[in-house]
């Protein structure tokens, strides 16, 4: 990619998204393209393939997605399914059609089959069940995957997929009902300290381990596919984590010490665990080069600086 090339983030105002238009701005990338959901609908085929032709995009990264939690991925498979399906057929179809030079899709840890050896390596895609309650998500990132490699053996195209672990950060989801395990703790910790709780209730046992990864360190390490590596080079698609994992109650504990909350801790145990361990193989992204660089600590803490700025 040169500095002047034009680029298209797709989802730029989410997590991802916007984390993807910070680091190409502080890079010096000149010419991004963005739309927001009222000016373009990526569910909708006509709508995109007319930005595709009329604005020629050489770069895209397809970020654009409908994600949740446990509770929301298992309350509404049938719509996680089909807008997830629509806006990655939608946009990878239309940058073949346009001539798109790169596109780099964004996929999930989701993927990987529930009880598949840790940490995940990227062959062990396919190779069993999924999670139950978010089995339609899960499908559908694994459709835009195949979509990518197929188009480029049918097409020569250059799509290349990334699966990021956990993310967290700036621009995160905060809603109780749809969110993620660490903006949800962060969230409940803060109200319980400023409403003088005297405990808060985490779902499921603690036991579960998870790998988190602040959002800026993902967006680093896709443009950075973006400029070095192409899709003959990398295989099908490349994990994206830090490589090491903590416990949900380790991670309870920590944001409970950020946030200054003082009191107990009691365990929803009649709430779904989720999958037992979720660990990022990223031999393969360390290989090429790239490293993650920050650490938990710091991560949550300027993510709870961040929640709290927009909720004063």
């Amino acid at each position: 990619m040169e500095k002047e090339s034009k680029i298209y983030v797709a989802g730029h105002r989410g997590l991802v998204g916007s984390a993807l238009k910070r680091k190409l701005e502080s890079k010096g990338y000149t010419n991004l393209i963005f739309r927001t959901h009222k000016e373009l609908d990526l569910i909708n085929q006509q709508a995109v393939n007319e930005f595709f032709e009329q604005e020629k995009p050489e770069y895209v990264f397809l970020a654009a997605a409908k994600v949740g939690g446990i509770l929301a991925n298992s309350t509404y498979p049938a719509e996680f399914i089909y807008e997830n399906l629509m806006i990655e057929s939608n946009i990878i179809h239309a940058a073949y059609k346009c001539g798109v030079k790169k596109l780099l899709f964004l996929g999930s840890s989701c993927i990987y089959p529930k009880l598949a050896p840790q940490p995940l390596k990227e062959e062990y895609l396919l190779t069993g069940s999924l999670e139950e309650t978010n089995e339609a998500y899960a499908i559908s990132k694994i459709a835009g995957i195949r979509l990518c490699k197929h188009y480029n053996q049918q097409y020569g195209t250059n799509f290349i997929s990334v699966m990021p672990t956990n993310l967290y950060g700036p621009n995160d989801n905060f809603d109780l009902e749809t969110s993620h395990v660490m903006p949800a703790l962060i969230r409940k910790f803060h109200e319980a300290k400023v409403n003088n709780k005297p405990e808060v209730v985490v779902w499921g046992t603690g036991k579960p381990l998870r790998e988190f990864m602040h959002v800026d360190d993902m967006a680093d390490a896709c443009v950075f596919l973006m400029e070095n590596y192409d899709f003959s080079e990398v295989g099908e698609f490349v994990n994206i984590g830090v490589g090491e994992d903590v416990t949900i109650s380790e991670l309870v504990e920590l944001i409970k010490k950020i946030v200054g909350f003082e009191g107990k801790i009691n365990y929803d145990t009649s709430k779904p665990d989720g999958t037992p361990r979720k660990l990022m193989d990223v031999s393969r992204l360390n290989g090429l080069g790239w490293k993650a660089k920050i650490s938990l600590e710091d991560g949550i803490k300027e993510t709870y600086e961040w929640y709290q700025n927009q909720i004063k």
